[in-house]
Parts: structure tokens; sequence; C-alpha cells
């Protein structure tokens, strides 16, 4: 069973849920592209990028992903469940921002202040499996800074530290060079005579 605002939600009432949010998707596909965004600041006094954060995330005791709204899922504020999209972006931000801080500091590049930003486009119509040919993930990601020096450099500095920070991020690396993944699952149950039994499912990406 699914789950939302912390309540079992069943089978049906879960297809109930979702079957509007289909069919305003199917009428107007241009009302599943949903942009998702995040932003993270520059530390002036250490290598580290704080990201910021909206009102679910300073309520919220822990990171529990959710549905998004878009997909059927709660208003995060109300739920403080978080969109594994948004979570992405995120760790994108916060990964971009450590590494360009780590390599302004060995080319001695004086940030007083920083921001970075990413954002990127979902069409739900993919993830819902509306539309066979729309794509399940983000269509587009757009990453970008915005730095305050304490002094002139030159042009040639700036996109050697732009270079450097796409090089050297992980995140960033991780979704432009798709890598290999092994994605496994294993599920138990009892049967009525009370044996416990398993199913083990194995696929390489």
């Amino acid at each position: 069973m699914a789950s939302a605002n912390g309540k079992s939600i069943d089978t049906a009432t879960f297809r109930q849920l979702q079957a509007p949010i289909k069919d305003r998707y199917r009428i107007d596909p241009t009302s599943a592209l949903v942009t998702l965004s995040s932003e993270g600041t520059l530390s002036s006094t250490s290598i580290a990028c704080k990201l910021s954060s909206g009102s679910a995330v300073k309520e919220a005791h822990s990171r529990v992903a959710g549905l998004h709204p878009a997909a059927g899922g709660p208003d995060a504020s109300i739920s403080g469940e978080f969109c594994s999209g948004d979570m992405l972006l995120d760790a994108l931000v916060a990964c971009a921002g450590v590494t360009l801080k780590a390599v302004a500091t060995a080319l001695s590049i004086p940030i007083v202040d920083g921001q970075v930003r990413a954002e990127g486009d979902l069409d739900f119509r993919g993830t819902l499996g509306i539309d066979g040919e729309a794509p399940v993930g983000f269509k587009e990601i757009r990453l970008s800074f915005e730095l305050e020096l304490e002094r002139e450099v030159e042009e040639a500095v700036v996109d050697k530290l732009l270079k450097l920070t796409e090089r050297y991020c992980v995140v960033l690396q991780t979704i432009a060079k798709k890598p290999s993944i092994d994605c496994g699952m294993k599920v138990a149950w009892k049967s009525e005579d009370g044996v416990e039994k398993s199913l083990i499912a194995d696929n390489k990406i």
C-alpha cells in the first residue's frame, strides 16, 4: 500500500487519486511539464555549500521521500514528504558548490559570496505511464553559478574554474556519464501454513 500524510492508501484509492491527474495530462500534455529547482549558498569561511531550505524542510525532523503533487502526492509543506527529484537536484547543487569552492581555493580565486542553482524539467506523462514516448526522468537539467569575487580575474580563469568544477563534481559526472547499475530486489512472505518464502529479482541497467 502507498501512503500519504502518514495514512495508508489502498490500490483503489490510489488509482482514484491519480485518475484526474492522468486525465488532465492526456487532455493537456503541457500541464505535465514541471520544473523542479534547488539553490545553495557557498560558505565564505569554509569549503562548503548550504542548501536553501523551504518551510517544509525546516519543519521536518527527517528527510522523507514521497510522491510529487504532480503525480498525486500531498503538499510537502503539509506532509513533510519531499519529491526525490528535488533531492537529486539538492545533491547536484551541494556537490557542485563544494567542488567549485574547492577548485577556487586551489586556484587562489577569492570568492566573497556565491549562489548555485539547479533546475530540472520533468514530463510526468512518462513516470505515470501515460505516454510511452515521454521520458521517465529529467528531460533537461540546468546548473548555474553566480559568484562575487574580491578582485578582478581574467576570463580564462573563470573558464578554468567552470571546467574543473564540471570535471570533478561527482554528482554531475554521475548524471552526465551513466554508470553501470545493478538493480536487485528481494521479497519475502509467509504462506498460510507458516512457511517463509522469498523471491529474488536482479536486473542490470
